[in-house]
């Protein structure tokens, strides 16, 4: 008894499902006489490609095909196609000995003496008179380099009617090792087919068998192909032998080794509840059922898409009708943006899944993250919250918005998708107006503020979008006193007496204390940025001037010089500004060694320089990156 996938191979062009437009090419090809010497079908495993080329063989050597009368317009259904019933046709459809169709199996004949004895086979003429040699080499991507060297000169001036069918599911490593093999050859790519063209043809295959068969179970068995008809027709065989009468879904899934639906959805549910600590149970008793966890996680994959789509207001994607009922009760329980972060996770963990000798850890892992995102804080959180700083800020003291009460929690956990960041809350009040600085006569500092414990996160943006910034009188913008400096005066209880008088001399000799002052405070970013900085003039009127090499150091200090003028005032007396300027290198930088923290540092600076509202999100909410 033959198999399904034998019993019912294609026997003409129009009966190959999904492939019309490779099928209807050959068809008319061979109807108006324009064969080519040499085709090359790629596309995955199951979908016709040594089909397509044996019933190419049928009809160029059918003895009913009327050679030298090319079709005038256009081609009639029945023109071009085998006859299938001739001894020629059913010979080759039978895969039997025929001295004009040979049929090679490259990954065992690959090397350079097996493409010598092609090219000499290639030079005898056709068993007949008016049919052709027909070369079907399968797993073409099999051969060598030498191999196809071999074959380059009888591809590109064959014999007459001799024709070389490649069959390959990864061209791009013939495109790697005989790339000028290519122009000799007509490429058709073959598509995958379709979980509803596979139905539909295992539908009139059982009909035909007699079976019985539920639309729900045809659906899983069309899942499990992965797109390729031979596989389901495999797997269908499977499910029948498994016992008489009708295939049920239970049946499918006895088989076939599936996971039950309602696993997915409790899991899911799981998720949905932020129940971290059922997740190992969970896994405990997939193992004991004995389910592959590589199967689980990509059908895990499967669910989350189709609830993706219900969550944005469109159809559940191959699911059954059971499934899309139950996904639509739990339609808001999930947000969009928390099944993309699960589904990027899951694309990144694949890779590493497969290889992983502790796949279940992998997966346990996977499942608590998902469940604790409720805890993460993602940077476009951070950026909404900032964006609407204002409001939020003037609407509650108790800490404002939801996103600005996330990104104010110390050591939230990351998210999947969106790069992690870790907030830290400033505990500083909204600053009053600065004082107008002028060249002719500074402004005395101003009485210390004392600073609440705690303040909400958008604060800091209202307050400075509420005060703008007077205009300065002749002072150059880079040497004006940082915005908030009247709140940013010498901390209250500072020693009076380790302040020293400032010039530009004193400056350089302290200015790692500076620096050290700035790194305790927790700006560990902006002190990187000062060791690469050099102080240059110190004026009478209390004004600093650093001089950096790079434009991103410049904006980082810019950004934060509340800070940097708060560290200076504890190591010298009278700094009212702080001003920064590019210098021009005249010898090449020494070479530094990258740390964790250089490359840190380097990652912001870049991340500063792309996009300015990430910058004034880094320098309000002093983010720092962490690995992902």
């Amino acid at each position: 008894m033959l198999a399904l996938a034998r019993k019912y191979r294609p026997r003409n062009f129009a009966s190959v499902a999904v492939q019309s437009h490779v099928s209807n090419t050959l068809r008319g090809a061979i109807a108006r006489d324009r064969v080519a010497h040499g085709y090359l079908l790629c596309g995955p495993r199951g979908t016709g490609k040594t089909t397509l080329a044996r019933v190419l063989a049928m009809a160029l050597n059918c003895e009913r095909r009327v050679p030298g009368a090319p079709a005038a317009g256009a081609v009639r259904p029945d023109e071009g196609e085998p006859c299938g019933e001739c001894e020629s046709c059913r010979r080759i459809w039978n895969g039997s000995a025929s001295l004009d169709v040979v049929e090679i199996d490259a990954a065992s004949n690959r090397g350079v003496d097996d493409a010598r004895e092609l090219r000499e086979r290639a030079m005898y003429a056709p068993s007949g008179d008016h049919g052709y040699k027909v070369y079907i080499v399968d797993e073409a991507h099999m051969l060598t380099r030498e191999a196809w060297n071999a074959l380059l000169k009888i591809l590109e001036e064959p014999p007459p009617r001799v024709v070389f069918v490649f069959a390959t599911t990864e061209p791009q490593k013939i495109a790697q090792s005989a790339a000028p093999v290519l122009s000799r050859l007509q490429r058709f790519d073959l598509r995958r087919i379709g979980p509803a063209e596979i139905r539909e043809r295992l539908a009139q295959v059982l009909a035909q068998e007699g079976v019985e068969v539920e639309p729900d179970a045809l659906g899983m068995i069309a899942r499990a192909a992965d797109g390729g008809l031979r596989d389901a027709l495999s797997l269908t065989d499977q499910v029948i032998s498994l016992g008489a009468g009708a295939v049920t879904v239970e049946r499918v899934r006895e088989a076939l080794g599936l996971v039950a639906e309602d696993e997915y959805l409790a899991v899911l549910d799981l998720i949905a509840d932020h129940r971290a600590a059922d997740v190992f149970p969970t896994v405990a008793r997939l193992a004991d059922l004995g389910i592959d966890f590589g199967g689980f996680l990509a059908g895990l994959a499967d669910l989350l898409r189709a609830t993706l789509a219900v969550s944005l207001g469109g159809a559940a994607p191959d699911v059954s009708e059971r499934g899309r009922a139950a996904l639509e009760e739990r339609r808001g329980r999930l947000s969009a943006g928390d099944l993309l972060r699960m589904l990027s996770a899951l694309t990144e963990l694949e890779p590493r899944f497969r290889k992983s000798g502790q796949q279940r850890l992998l997966l346990e892992t996977l499942l608590v993250r998902f469940a604790l995102l409720d805890k993460s804080v993602a940077l476009e959180e951070v950026l909404r919250t900032l964006g609407g700083g204002a409001g939020d800020g003037a609407g509650g003291g108790a800490g404002g918005s939801e996103g600005g009460r996330r990104a104010a929690v110390p050591g939230a956990g990351h998210s999947a998708a969106a790069a992690p960041v870790r907030a830290t809350a400033r505990a500083a009040a909204p600053a009053p107006a600065p004082a107008r600085a002028t060249a002719a006569a500074p402004a005395a500092p101003p009485m210390p503020v004392v600073a609440p414990t705690a303040a909400p996160v958008a604060a800091p943006v209202a307050a400075r979008a509420a005060a703008p910034m007077p205009a300065p009188a002749r002072v150059a913008d880079d040497l004006l006193p940082p915005r908030g400096a009247a709140s940013r005066a010498a901390p209250a209880g500072g020693d009076v007496a380790t302040t020293s008088v400032l010039d530009i001399n004193r400056l350089s000799e302290r200015w790692e204390e500076v620096v050290g002052e700035v790194r305790r405070a927790g700006r560990s970013v902006l002190a990187t940025m000062l060791e690469q900085s050099v102080p240059v003039a110190a004026s009478a009127a209390g004004l600093v001037t650093l001089q950096v090499d790079d434009e991103a150091a410049k904006h980082a200090i810019e950004s934060a010089r509340d800070d940097v003028l708060a560290a200076l005032r504890t190591r010298f007396a009278g700094v009212q500004g702080v001003g920064v300027r590019l210098g021009e290198r005249t010898t090449p930088p020494s070479a530094r060694r990258a740390t964790r923290e250089s490359v840190a540092t380097d990652r912001v600076a870049a991340l500063r320089q792309k996009d300015p509202v990430l910058g004034a999100a880094i320098d309000e909410l002093d983010l720092d990156l962490l690995e992902g």
